[in-house]
Order: C-alpha cells, then structure tokens, then sequence
C-alpha cells in the first residue's frame, strides 16, 4: 500500500534544519521578512541536502514502521513514493519563499538532467537549467567554446554551473555545462523588471569564447520523460504556495469565525484537496511507470494547479481584504511572486496541447474490453 499521508523523514529533517535557522534570526515563518543573507542561508541548507533527495521516476521505497495499539504491537509495512517525496520538499520550499523555491527546484532539476543523460560525475555546488531559446544572437558551440547570448537566466550571478540548451547546425537540441566561474561571461540584470520574482537574480547571460562541455546525446534533453516529470516539480512549488496562502485564511477563521470567512475555507479547501490527491496520483504513476513521460495528465496537472492558485489568491483576498496584503510580509510575498511564477504555465497554449493529446488518447482507446466505455473520462 503507497502510504501517501505518512510523515516524510527527510521533508522532517529539512524542516528542522530550515526553522531553525529562520528562529535564530528571531522570526517565524508566517511572519517571514527575509533578507539577501537569509535567503542565501536557507539555500545553502537546501543544497546541503541534494543528494538525499530522490530524482522523479526513482521507483518506491518500502519501510517497516512500529506500530503500537491498546492490545498489540505489530510492523506495518509501507511504501513511498519517492517521486511525492521529492514534490512535497519542494512544495515546502515553496510555502516560504518562491525565490528560493525557484532556485532550488532548478537546481535540482539539472542534476536530475545530469542523471538521466547519463552524467552522474556532476561537481558539487548550485547548479542551475537554462532552457530558453529565441534570443536574436543564439548560444553557438564549437571546439569546447561557447558564445552567444542566453536569457531567463535566473540565479545568473549565484550558480557554480549551468545546464543550458542550444541547437546546432542541425537543429538539434543539446546540452552544455559551463563553469559560471570564468572569464569571458557578462551578466546583464537590466532587463528584469519583475515586482513579483524581483530576487530571482534573472538575467541576459553573454558568452564570449567560454569553455564548456557538451553532455547527453543529441535531443536527449526534450526526448527523455523526465523532461515531464521535472515539469510537474515546478507546479508542485505553485502547490505549496497556494496551500501556504490558503492557510492564513484557516488561521483568520479559528481568531475570528464567520459564515462568509467558512464559505471562502470550503471553496479553496476543496479545491486544494481535489489538487493533493491528483499529486497523490500523478507520483505514483510516474513511479509505476518511469519509462513513460505521462505529459497529458501532467499538463493537466499543472493547468490545474495555475487554476488553483490563482483561486487561492482571489479567495483569500475576498475573505481577509487588504490587511495580509499590506501588512505581512510573507503572506504579501508569496501572492506577487506566485502570480508572476504561474506564467511559467502558458496559458492558452497550454491547453491547446491538452485538447490535442486528449483528442488523440481518444483515438486510441475509444473502447475498454467490455465495450462500454463511451469517453474518454468515463468512470
């Protein structure tokens, strides 16, 4: 049985070191005003734990519990989902900072990138993923030397490495890992205007001759299910911070119960549960199945999630007015920075490729074995 309520020793563990460290600087997280140095700290924690956290698809792990009754001791035994593992580290991530969140789920993400193309030597320190494409002076490879401009850099000026995507002659897709560490790399911040995700430290990065490595085969990076798996990491941060910015409003309704503060509760209550049990659902299939990128039910995760959050934001608007807004500086936080985070979802789009998976799932199975299955969402 995939014990899917049961505490998870390593998110325990990283609590505990991070709210240790947030106490030491006389805070608490529902009222966290974080600076540059506390940030910083936090990551490094974060970082520390990397190699403890399990890469997406990386199967189950059975334990043994001690459980105790009022007329027997017995063991249970109880399956995890390692992959659920990973997504509620990062969900927890997300519910205190999003900036964080961002540069740890990236972080991770390369590795697991490393792992899955078949790098395992990766050297020790912040990584970071770099995948957009479309800039006018394309990032160009020849002879162990990369030039040209990548941006959405973020984390520019923080990483030790990044992973980045380029396409060749061919227009294949490959990838390069660059030693941020060198001359000939220009850092440009100027054209990151963001209010929301404003400490990202996202930039326009220019490579003038800079030495780097090519790493997995041609188109590996996209043509892999990982590539899928990594993307519902990201809407687990999108999770984390709408349950986070949920919970002000049970806080609210426990200090001071109203019927229109308990009507607001059960609306994203709903809501999110609906979301945590499809998270529930989703990680067990990718660990049942990792060798399948499951990108249809993962874009709908993540619309689902965008949707979610954004309920959350209005919600607890509606239910609690301006004060949280103006007043607490992390409840104000996660709400700018989540709207700008969710653009990582695009939109429209988006759900023109969920229209079209769907269209061809119901091309292929428009029949179970016993001949009554009318549709595709049929019970």
């Amino acid at each position: 049985m995939l014990a899917l309520n049961a505490p998870n020793p390593l998110l325990s563990n990283i609590k505990t070191a991070v709210e240790a460290l947030i106490r030491a600087n006389n805070q608490t997280v529902s009222g966290l005003v974080i600076t540059d140095v506390l940030r910083r700290d936090i990551l490094n924690i974060l970082v520390g734990y990397s190699d403890k956290i399990p890469h997406p698809a990386s199967g189950t792990d059975e334990v043994i519990r001690a459980k105790s009754t009022s007329t027997d001791k017995k063991n249970i035994r109880e399956t995890y989902s390692n992959t659920l593992i990973r997504w509620q580290v990062l969900a927890y991530v997300a519910s205190i900072d999003l900036t964080i969140a961002k540069w740890f789920e990236s972080h991770l993400d390369a590795l697991s990138i490393l792992h899955e193309v078949g790098y395992d030597k990766a050297p020790q320190g912040l990584w970071a993923i770099w995948a957009a494409e479309g800039h006018p002076d394309p990032i160009r490879y020849e002879e162990g030397k990369v030039s040209g401009t990548k941006v959405w850099c973020s984390g520019a000026n923080m990483v030790d490495y990044g992973l980045m995507t380029y396409r060749d002659e061919h227009g294949q897709a490959q990838l390069l890992m660059v030693d941020m560490h060198q001359i000939g790399i220009d850092i440009d911040n100027t054209t990151w205007q963001a209010v929301g995700m404003q400490d990202t430290d996202t930039a326009t990065v220019h490579f003038y001759q800079v030495a780097a490595s090519n790493v997995g085969a041609s188109n590996a990076y996209l043509e892999r299910a990982g590539f899928w798996h990594g993307a519902a990491g990201v809407a687990a941060c999108w999770y984390g911070a709408a349950a986070c910015i949920a919970s002000y409003l049970i806080t609210s309704y426990k200090r001071k119960p109203n019927d229109y503060k308990a009507m607001y509760l059960g609306q994203i209550s709903t809501a999110l549960a609906v979301t945590q049990q499809y998270f529930y659902h989703i990680a067990d299939l990718i660990d049942s199945e990792p060798q399948q990128s499951h990108e249809l039910i993962i874009r709908q995760l993540r619309a689902n999630v965008e949707q979610v959050a954004r309920q959350a934001m209005e919600v607890a608007g509606q239910a609690l007015g301006a004060a949280p807004f103006c007043n607490n500086a992390h409840f104000a936080r996660l709400s700018a920075d989540l709207a700008v985070f969710i653009r990582q979802s695009h939109g429209a789009f988006d759900l023109q490729k969920i229209g079209e998976l769907s269209s061809v799932l119901a091309s292929a199975s428009t029949t179970d074995l016993t001949g009554k299955q009318d549709n595709i969402w049929q019970l």
